[in-house]
């Protein structure tokens, strides 16, 4: 079938990306799910610093690509062997799919499943193949396993997660990467004990997933760090204790339990070690520069008893993680619809990527028409 997808052409042009347009909103071709797979018509894709990185060129990628891995909608066709799901049901993506039978996916999300990462890596389907193709018969690759930014998708079934139709497709999308990311960083990296301060650097879609998550578990307070004064009331408004930038949180020397570094950067992750209390936990989950260099003491490490835990997609397994987020949105406890910055066309992605990469969106929303 014919779909329309935005298609990176060429990473790193230059900024304002909505002038030198490296994502190109075109045709393509999409084939019909094989075994295992199914057929997905798209309803909403968040836009995501994950995408930016591919867009900048921090990522390489295989290119022609199309980009997009938050993305949620309906099912609409069935490979062969796909039986435990039915046309009609809203699906979240899970950009990192799990076989299930290797040595990380025994890690219980501790460890990136490696077949997934494989086939990430290639721009291919778990499976290894690929759906999409130019309307000329033209090679394109997948981004993640998902190629969320089109109106339809074809991905493996384990890439994709069940939730209500009561779920809706904007809370849906970004449950699959910031809310899974984020909130994982705190439930299973972080695991704030009762009293536990949670603090959170860096107030993207991820960095407010976690806050969001922090506020809901109840364990104790919820400080939120950035540099932006918007991003800062909008943690206020989700029910932080306290937000600070982080000049302030230096100067007034202001530590906490559980640090969740979200900012993907070298000097966050610096202050997020730095704010870790004695004996307490620093995660870090943003995805800086694959050359960024962080300089911390490991005296202080070792006299304080303090750990740096790394968090890939928040240490998460989505099959099992998504439903609970799923189920603490529909008991009013985590109030997703609170990340989602601004509502936007599948034609405005690259103005979309300069408004991210300038630090002003927590998250955007690409929302299909649902005609």
């Amino acid at each position: 079938m014919r779909i329309d997808a935005a298609v990176l052409i060429e990473s790193g042009r230059t900024r304002p990306y909505a002038e030198s347009e490296p994502l190109v909103v075109t045709t393509l071709e999409l084939d019909e799910p094989g075994p295992g797979e199914i057929g997905v018509r798209i309803e909403a894709a968040g836009v995501c610093h994950s995408d930016l990185s591919v867009v900048d060129g921090n990522r390489p990628r295989p290119l022609p690509m199309a980009l997009g891995h938050e993305a949620a909608g309906i099912v609409e066709s069935l490979g062969e062997g796909v039986d435990d799901i039915e046309i009609g049901t809203r699906v979240v993506m899970a950009f990192l799919p799990r076989c299930g039978e290797c040595a990380e996916c025994a890690t219980d999300g501790r460890l990136p499943c490696a077949p997934g990462s494989a086939a990430n890596n290639a721009g291919t389907l778990l499976g290894g193949d690929k759906r999409l193709h130019g309307t000329d018969d033209s090679e394109v690759f997948h981004h993640l396993g998902v190629s969320g930014f089109a109106t339809h998708v074809v991905v493996d079934r384990r890439s994709a997660v069940a939730v209500g139709a009561d779920v809706p497709p904007e809370v849906a999308a970004v449950l699959g990467c910031a809310v899974l990311t984020g909130g994982g960083a705190v439930i299973n990296a972080g695991k704030p004990s009762p009293g536990d301060t949670v603090m959170v650097i860096g107030l993207g879609g991820v960095g407010m997933a976690a806050v969001l998550t922090a506020v809901s578990l109840g364990t104790g307070d919820v400080i939120a760090v950035d540099s932006l004064p918007e991003k800062l009331a909008a943690a206020t408004a989700a029910g932080a204790s306290a937000v600070y930038t982080p000049a302030e949180l230096v100067d007034q020397g202001i530590t906490a339990a559980v640090v969740i570094e979200a900012a993907g950067n070298a000097r966050a992750f610096e202050t997020a070690v730095a704010a870790t209390a004695a004996g307490g936990i620093t995660v870090t989950v943003g995805l800086p520069a694959p050359d960024a260099r962080s300089s911390i003491s490991p005296l202080g490490l070792t006299a304080q008893a303090r750990t740096i835990v790394g968090s890939y997609l928040g240490s998460a397994v989505p099959s099992r993680d998504i439903p609970i987020y799923e189920q603490l949105w529909r008991e009013g406890r985590l109030p997703v619809e609170q990340l989602i910055s601004s509502r936007i066309a599948l034609g405005d992605i690259n103005a979309a990527m300069d408004s991210l990469a300038d630090g002003a969106a927590i998250r955007q929303v690409i929302v299909f028409d649902q005609d």
